[in-house]
């Protein structure tokens, strides 16, 4: 899939970092409406990748001991509690989840334990299992002096830790807020895509381990594809508030490697509701730097003649 987008360059990022025949472009769709919060993604993610662990305390404000992304944590999966739909949408909801094949779980009881004395409420959870979105315009590419960061052949973006140098500007320059750095040795960490896995035709850790399908890996167009089926399902089984992140290649990254279905507005699992390349408009300010410069340069030779006898 080649093709203008709204910024610059090709929607299909592989050729444009020369790679000859490249293969089709690879990425996640991730389906929160099938998210049961088991976590066996990070799990599979922290086992593969050998990372370190983040602490074991609850975080006081969900079942998470996580709380975001960070150098230790690659995939999050989100708990997000809140005033639960009506019943007789939950239904439809259930059995929308049936036709993509998996087995509905079941969500976390509405029933707080111990909640004496207080109203009871119907509640319902929001989970989502976050990912680094391996963007079609990477500004962590290019604001990266040494080359660390490294666009593959299947359209992801990759950190080689050995070649990284803890500078940090990669982590403003994310519109997300995906890349950290781990405090042992500064250096800067972030989802692979399972690069070596998908090198050798195997699937990424976390989506293999996922038990529900949440997390689907194949060719992004394809992805995108079932994706559009799978929200027009949901539209048409009385959840309108199903839409994708992530998906539009003309949107302000030129569209996402891992784009997910959300049942909430992106702001309510974390997420920028309109998120732009930050190094967008870096040639046109070098073009004006550079003009600046000569009318400077051309000034001061000016003045200097002038006063020349």
């Amino acid at each position: 899939m080649t093709g203008p987008n709204s910024y610059f360059g090709p929607i299909d990022p592989a050729p444009d970092a020369g790679y000859v025949d490249a293969p089709p472009r690879m990425g996640f769709f991730t389906d929160t409406s099938v998210c049961i919060g088991c976590k066996a993604c990070e799990v599979a993610c922290k086992e593969w990748n050998g990372i370190p662990d983040d602490g074991f305390n609850l975080l006081g404000m969900s079942y998470d001991n996580t709380g975001g992304l960070s150098a230790n944590t690659w995939r999050h999966v989100a708990f997000i509690e809140q005033e639960s739909p009506s019943e007789a949408s939950m239904d439809v909801l259930r059995e929308a989840e049936r036709t993509v094949s998996t087995q509905f779980l079941g969500m976390p009881s509405s029933t707080l334990p111990g909640a004496t004395g207080r109203e009871d409420r119907d509640l319902r959870w929001l989970m989502m299992s976050n990912v680094c979105k391996h963007c079609t315009h990477a500004a962590c590419l290019d604001v990266c002096p040494t080359g660390a960061l490294f666009r593959t052949e299947f359209g992801t973006v990759v950190v080689q830790e050995d070649i990284c140098n803890g500078c940090g500007y990669c982590i403003p320059a994310c519109p997300y807020g995906v890349i950290d750095q781990r405090k042992d040795d500064g250096r800067a960490w972030k989802c692979t895509l399972c690069y070596d896995r998908i090198g050798e035709g195997m699937t990424p850790a976390c989506a293999q381990a996922c038990p529900t399908q949440s997390i689907q890996y194949g060719e992004l167009d394809e992805l995108r594809d079932r994706a559009a089926k799978r929200v027009e399902v949901l539209h048409q089984r009385g959840v309108p508030e199903a839409k994708l992140y992530g998906h539009d290649p003309a949107d302000g990254v030129g569209g996402d490697g891992a784009f997910f279905l959300l049942l909430d507005e992106p702001e309510v699992y974390g997420l920028p509701p309109d998120p732009v390349v930050t190094t967008r408009d870096l040639p046109s300010m070098w073009k004006h730097a550079g003009v600046a410069a000569l009318t400077m340069a051309a000034a001061a030779v000016v003045a200097f003649l002038g006063r020349r006898p």
